[in-house]
């Protein structure tokens, strides 16, 4: 039947169209040709049984179907219509996924490094490590109404104070996309509105170092739990978002809710693409966060407020942003205000030379201040894998927290 199916399949869609893509594609743009041909496929099925009532083997209903296609087909159709059917064939050898979505889409992203550290000795000996920082693993489930609605789960690794390895849920949203105009919407365990813009716009270098926002001030994480509603024009983007406030992995124990914001101005009318390192953009961008009645990192009051400014120019040859970030109310040890600078530099189409400075003063805390250094060199290996070499130091007030030489590889799949 799948056989005889896919056989009709593909001798309408030659008939219609005259053309097929060479046979290296054909296998998944003819997936794609079943999604799009619901209709032609009920018509095609409710004949086939027809067809089988009147014979008792199924092998015979094929054969005497690939017959009548042959008959009416030409040398060529009848060459790759052969080569779709044993393609086909080698792939009824293989596990089934089933699934009531019609797409779905695996990936993954690993962080894998060695660290050459100081850290807490005072001797100037180092510790040496290898690392796994992060091993996200990935699925999407697209909708058949719309290719564009989703439900995504990601799954990220993470070695706890034991030494032992845990498994958290880092997303776990669904997606609408386009319920008011130019504006979809994340539901769930969802993206925060800033992080991930400025990983995917003006620090490309997660696997090293988290943005400065969540790094050196450690005001925030990237996912919570609640809405996200996200705009894109061509000159103008922006997330707003509803959440509990105090992150993916932090406790909920209040009663009150965090409103946070991205504003973005796209000055070159990029605001629709999913730019890349080669692309030319210019963005500037407002975004922040205030929660109320004891979320975390809040003040005596149950109040928490932080702000920021963000630029950020890139083209082929280079890329430069700064930002300036404050924490009006917030926990000792959290308010302050600092600002954020960092740039990279591509000789090639394969190598990276980047850097980054934070500075983060801190208002009535022990510590005054928090410093940090980062210089390093992509070397991009091949679309999957990118190797990194980087030197890392962290200071509180005058002393010297971390110092750190690192070897890291990105991969994504």
């Amino acid at each position: 039947m799948k056989k005889t199916i896919l056989s009709l399949v593909a001798i309408s869609a030659i008939s219609t169209t005259g053309v097929l893509a060479d046979s290296t594609t054909d296998i998944s743009e003819l997936k794609v040709m079943m999604q799009q041909m619901n209709k032609r496929l009920a018509k095609l099925e409710a004949e086939n049984k027809q067809l089988k009532a009147q014979v008792k083997k199924k092998r015979t209903v094929h054969t005497s179907s690939k017959k009548h296609i042959r008959h009416y087909a030409s040398s060529e159709q009848q060459e790759k219509i052969a080569t779709l059917e044993e393609k086909v064939e080698k792939l009824e050898k293989h596990t089934v996924v089933k699934s009531k979505a019609p797409v779905l889409k695996f990936s993954g992203t690993h962080y894998l490094g060695f660290v050459s550290d100081k850290v807490g000795a005072t001797d100037g000996k180092r510790i040496n490590k290898f690392e796994t920082r992060r091993n996200y693993l990935q699925v999407k489930g697209y909708f058949a109404d719309n290719p564009k609605d989703y439900m995504r789960v990601t799954l990220d690794t993470h070695q706890d104070g034991t030494g032992d390895w845990t498994l958290r849920l880092k997303y776990a949203y669904l997606y609408l996309d386009n319920i008011l105009p130019f504006t979809g919407v994340e539901v769930g365990q969802a993206h925060r509105p800033w992080i991930d813009y400025e990983e995917h716009h003006g620090w490309f270098y997660r696997s090293i170092s988290k943005t400065f926002i969540e790094g050196t001030p450690d005001l925030i994480n990237s996912s919570d739990l609640g809405f996200n509603f996200k705009t894109k024009t061509d000159y103008f983007s922006s997330e707003l978002g509803v959440f509990n406030g105090s992150g993916y992995h932090g406790i909920k124990d209040g009663n009150g809710l965090s409103g946070e914001w991205r504003l973005t101005g796209h000055l070159l009318g990029t605001g629709k693409k999913h730019v890349h390192k080669h692309d030319t953009y210019a963005d500037i961008s407002f975004f922040g966060q205030y929660g109320t009645n004891g979320i975390k990192n809040s003040d005596a009051n149950g109040d928490y407020l932080w702000y920021g400014l963000h630029a950020v120019y890139n083209q082929e040859a280079f890329l430069l942003a700064a930002q300036y970030l404050k924490a009006d109310k917030a926990k000792d040890g959290k308010k302050g205000d600092g600002w954020s600078v960092n740039g990279e530099f591509r000789p090639t189409e394969d190598i990276s030379i980047f850097a980054k400075y934070d500075d983060y003063k801190l208002d009535n805390y022990v510590v005054k201040e928090k410093k940090r250094t980062i210089v390093g060199v992509g070397y991009k290996y091949n679309k999957n894998v990118e190797f990194i070499a980087n030197y890392d130091k962290k200071k509180e007030d005058d002393t010297t927290t971390r110092d750190a030489i690192m070897l890291s590889a990105e991969v994504n799949w």
